[in-house]
């Protein structure tokens, strides 16, 4: 690891951390918290994906639905009017609506096909995103003279690389660049997690292997065509399996770094409580 000791750790000039987990257990709540304590540069992964690598693709689904409307379309063809993603930290909605839900298009759903396009133009530009930490790293403390940095990455942050392996060109660069930091949910938090869910499913991207088999056992459990698929039904039915599939990823992933259990992230209150509580996880894995 990056900080071995807590000793080494609390006594830092300067602190590289990364956030990695399930969405809705305080990544961004924390990433957020240090970046206005002013020395604490804050890169959203999310954020890089849906501005760097694909917001042409975020603004030209925009348009091409823009032109079906023909008052639209005129201003479009004669330059009058500009369209663009207003994504940011806080909205990454632009984001997760391109990506989109497969099913029957009367209900708002893409044909499959393209949908699996736009999730392997998310992986690609997750890894990117990824990849680009060490850059902002750098271009935090050169341009800005911020010292420390902290990495918020996405929930699909264990489908892109290979936890298991002894070896993973994603991992390891981020491993050398950053000290990882996996916040654990309980069951509890895990069931939280899929009630919110349900009641607002929202697009999220998941390892096509794991997508495909569940693409095709859902449609065989209902008994239903690919054009009879209800878009929200299928990616609800999909969500606590994906939870499930990505728990002993991330845990893989954490033999790489520390782990905060998610109650212990609600107590955070300051940057001063987060630096003193990664330092007591530090010297549990040492233990």
């Amino acid at each position: 690891m990056l900080y071995r000791t807590q000793a080494e750790w609390l006594n830092a000039q300067r602190r590289r951390v990364l956030f990695f987990g399930m969405s809705g257990l305080g990544k961004t709540y924390l990433a957020t918290m240090l970046r206005n304590a002013g020395d604490w540069f804050h890169y959203s992964v999310d954020y890089r994906i849906g501005t760097r690598y694909m917001g042409e693709l975020i603004a030209d689904n925009f348009k091409r639905e823009a032109m079906k409307v023909p008052f639209l379309r005129e201003l479009l063809l004669s330059d009058s009017v500009y369209i663009a993603s207003n994504i940011t930290f806080e909205n990454l909605a632009p984001l997760s609506t391109y990506l989109g839900k497969p099913g029957s298009p009367s209900r708002g759903g893409l044909d499959f096909e393209e949908y699996m396009r736009r999730q392997d133009q998310h992986r690609t530009a997750e890894i990117s995103s990824l990849l680009d930490t060490g850059h902002f790293i750098r271009r935090g403390k050169d341009i800005y003279g911020i010292p420390n940095f902290v990495c918020d990455s996405g929930g699909s942050i264990c489908e892109v690389v290979d936890p298991f392996a002894d070896a993973d060109p994603v991992l390891d660069t981020l491993q050398r660049e950053l000290l990882l930091v996996w916040i654990k949910g309980s069951d509890d938090h895990t069931a939280e997690l899929v009630r919110r869910f349900d009641r607002a499913p929202k697009p999220m991207y998941y390892q096509p292997q794991f997508l495909d088999r569940a693409w095709t056992d859902y449609r065989v459990e209902k008994g239903l065509t690919e054009e009879q698929v209800n878009p929200d039904d299928f990616i609800r039915w999909t969500y606590a399996r994906a939870l499930a599939h990505r728990q002993p990823r991330y845990e893989a992933m954490a033999r790489r770094g520390v782990t905060l259990l998610a109650e212990e992230v609600a107590e955070v209150r300051t940057p001063a409580d987060l630096i003193a509580l990664i330092g007591r996880a530090i010297d549990r894995k040492d233990a």
